[in-house]
Formats: C-alpha cells, sequence, structure tokens
C-alpha cells in the first residue's frame, strides 16, 4: 500500500496540471455539459440547438422551426431567426460564428441587448454539440448571403465562408450526426422528441414547429402550433376528463423596471372532478421538476384567495378550520410558466428555480385575478369551493396520512 501512495503522490508537482483547450473538455466529461452519454444525453443535443432557436422567438424574431431526423440518425434544426452574428470577432480574430461554435460560454446571452431572456445554455449549448458531434455543418442566412462552415468534432474543416448565389430570408440552420465515440446509443427516439417540442410550442404561443422523420416511408410529420398558448396546454391535459370548468383560467403579469419589463409570469389553470393534481412549472421554458419560487407564489395566492372567498361568502364558517393546500389542489391540472433575465436555477440540472423575487411577482398575478373571476363568477365559484370542502371532509373521514383516490399518500 505504502509502495502505490507513493507511487501516486510523490510525482504530483506543477507538471501534473492539465489545461485543456478549445473543446477539449466537453469531449472528456461531456457528462458534465449534457448530463450523460446515455439516451437522454444524446436527446439533449437536440434540445440544446432547439433551445436556441426558441430563444429567438422569445425575442421576437423567429415565427418557424423546423426539425429533422434523417436516415442514420443525423439531425437538422432550421429556424427563421436572425442568425448567428458573423463577421470579424474583434478579441478572437476569429469570425463570430466560429466563436459561437468552438469557444464555451460565447454567445449573445450576457448582456448587451442580444437576447431579453433565454432557456439555453448561456454560450455553451451549440458550442457541446459541435464538440460531441462527428459531423456539424452550420449555415447562416444574414444580410441576403449564406455563411457556411463544416466542423468534425469541434474542429473547423474549413473557414466560414459564403455560397454563391443570394437568399431572401434570415436564420440559423444546425446539421449535425452525434458521435459514436462518445454516446451509448446513436437512436432518437421520436416520440421524446415530439413530446418536447410540442410542449415548447404550447409554452410559446403563436410559434410553428414543424417536426420530420425521415427514417420511415411515407416521412412523420406532425407540426404544433398554439395560439392560446398554455390555456391550450392545459385543454390538451384535461382531454377526456369531466371538467368544473367549460374553458382554463389564465392570468398573466409583468414586473417593470422603469420602461423595462425584466420578467413575466402566464398561469393557465382548471379543475376537473378527479382527485389528482398536476401543475406543471417552467421558466424560460425549462421544465422545474422540483418547482421553486414560482410554484410556492402559486400555491401561497391560491389557498389564501380560496379560503377568504370561501369566508365571505359563507362556505366555512367562523368556527370551521381552513381548507388546506391539498384540498384546495384536488382536480387541479394548471401550468406555471414564467420568463426572466437571469434565472437562478438551483442544481445543474435546472429542475428548480432559485429567483426570490418571482415568488410575489406569481403570487400577485394569481391573487388579484383569481379574486376577480371568483367574484365575477359565482356559479364557477361555487363549483370550485365546493369540491375543495368535498375534499376536505373526505380527509377528515379517511382519518390522518390517508387521501381519497390516493392510495398510500
Amino acid at each position: 500500500m505504502e509502495d502505490i501512495r507513493n507511487e501516486v503522490t510523490g510525482s504530483y508537482d506543477a507538471s501534473q496540471i492539465q489545461v485543456l483547450e478549445g473543446l477539449e473538455a466537453v469531449r472528456r466529461r461531456p457528462g458534465m455539459y449534457i448530463g450523460s452519454t446515455d439516451e437522454r444525453g444524446l436527446h439533449q443535443l437536440v434540445t440544446e440547438i432547439v433551445d436556441n432557436s426558441v430563444d429567438e422567438a422569445l425575442a421576437g424574431f423567429c415565427t418557424h422551426i423546423e426539425v429533422f431526423i434523417h436516415e442514420g440518425n443525423g439531425v437538422t434544426v432550421r429556424d427563421n431567426g436572425r442568425g448567428i452574428p458573423v463577421g470579424y470577432h474583434e478579441k478572437t480574430g476569429k469570425d463570430a460564428l466560429e466563436v459561437a461554435l468552438t469557444i464555451l460560454h460565447a454567445g449573445g446571452k450576457f448582456g448587451g441587448g442580444g437576447y431579453k431572456v433565454s432557456g439555453g445554455l448561456h454560450g455553451v449549448g451549440l458550442s457541446c454539440v459541435n464538440a460531441l458531434s462527428e459531423k456539424l455543418r452550420v449555415e447562416v442566412r444574414r444580410d441576403g448571403k449564406l455563411h457556411v462552415q463544416d466542423y468534425s468534432r469541434g474542429i473547423p474543416l474549413d473557414s466560414v465562408h459564403v455560397e454563391p448565389g443570394e437568399v431572401s430570408e434570415t436564420g440559423t440552420t444546425v446539421h449535425f450526426w452525434p458521435d459514436p465515440d462518445i454516446f451509448d446509443t446513436l437512436e432518437f427516439s421520436y416520440d421524446t422528441l415530439r413530446l418536447r417540442l410540442r410542449e415548447l410550442a404550447f409554452l410559446n404561443a403563436g410559434l410553428r414547429i414543424t417536426f420530420t422523420d425521415e427514417r420511415v416511408e411515407p416521412h412523420r410529420v406532425e407540426s404544433y402550433c398554439y395560439v392560446g398558448g398554455i390555456r391550450e396546454f392545459v385543454t390538451f391535459l384535461n382531454k377526456n376528463k369531466e371538467l368544473l370548468q367549460p374553458e382554463p383560467l389564465y392570468f398573466s403579469g409583468v414586473r417593470m423596471e422603469g420602461d423595462m419589463e425584466t420578467a413575466s409570469v402566464e398561469v393557465a389553470m382548471q379543475y376537473n372532478d378527479g382527485y389528482n393534481e398536476l401543475i406543471l412549472t417552467y421558466a424560460n421554458n425549462i421544465a422545474t421538476h422540483e418547482g421553486g419560487s414560482h410554484l410556492v407564489g402559486f400555491k401561497a395566492a391560491l389557498t389564501r384567495v380560496v379560503n377568504d372567498y370561501a369566508r365571505k361568502f359563507n362556505f366555512l364558517k367562523a368556527t370551521d378550520q381552513p381548507l388546506s393546500g391539498d384540498d384546495i389542489r384536488e382536480g387541479l391540472t394548471a401550468i406555471i410558466s414564467v420568463k426572466l433575465e437571469e434565472p437562478q436555477f438551483e442544481g445543474q440540472t435546472k429542475t428548480k428555480l432559485g429567483n426570490a423575487d418571482i415568488r410575489p411577482l406569481v403570487d400577485g398575478a394569481v391573487a388579484d385575478k383569481l379574486s376577480e373571476y371568483l367574484a365575477e363568477n359565482p356559479a364557477q365559484a361555487k363549483l370550485i369551493i365546493e369540491k375543495c370542502i368535498t375534499a376536505s371532509r373526505a380527509r377528515d373521514a379517511a382519518g390522518p396520512g390517508t387521501r381519497p383516490g390516493r392510495p398510500g399518500s
């Protein structure tokens, strides 16, 4: 043991400190950047590129995103946004397009007006995909020209160059083939990608996303565009259920600093006659599975407003205990989507939102709009309150630690 220890520690000096150049760090430790090299990490490559296109939509410059899976499991993502900037980049001496594809943390999402809100990794996503792709080709349509560059495993095969001819639109197209030396599988799941792309269309009202799988004949093509946004999302989740309201309730609010909008919230909710609650939360289009400040604000406002209404209109007597949050959320389907300039996620997986100032924004928007709705729709309010009271009584009758319709919970 002593010999082994001496062998390992005896030579630990300055010569042992390694500096990984360019994208080598991504290829050495891909899990640090995309989570894993299994099927989940493979699909994260597509998500990173699509998220960049969605960020263009959030900025108001993209209306259509196209995603293709090709034979051989290559992928193309095309959008009609502004196109990645091209031209000489003074600090690096390279073309700005090559900088975005080869340098980590290089992008337009660090201030300076490129993006107000962003869901993609800050300057990491595109370069990571490039590093982990056996081949990648990027095409940028800007100023009437088509700018192109090819890569292999993150290394440029040529310089950024302009293809002959003129183009009439703007946007970015990325073609990539995942590296078999990195990933355990190269087989993309149609269903996995379809679910995420449809989710993104729900979260961004009016954005069209077209998904094509060319690995089968005839090609499978689906197009998603929801003018009603998250309201249509709730309707989709509640299909085939008995509903307490004919349409989902929808609330929104913004936070202003001077003349600038720095954060916004959208909430859609609808009760059904079931026992389960389904609340999905998002921050800048990223699913926050562990909730966070936006969920805390929503729950607090919902519980407070429903109890206040029940007291005011004598659904609850003065001696009755207030309705619990669990009782009030029974049978509720809700979507909470916030968009903000600097999201603070707890943990590398981005599953919980930590921005404390988002809680009062969501709380205030839900409290104001829900109180107004209940006051203006007494018949619907009565159905909601009576369902909550029924849930409370059933819980009391079932005894501590039980919930009707939820075995073991």
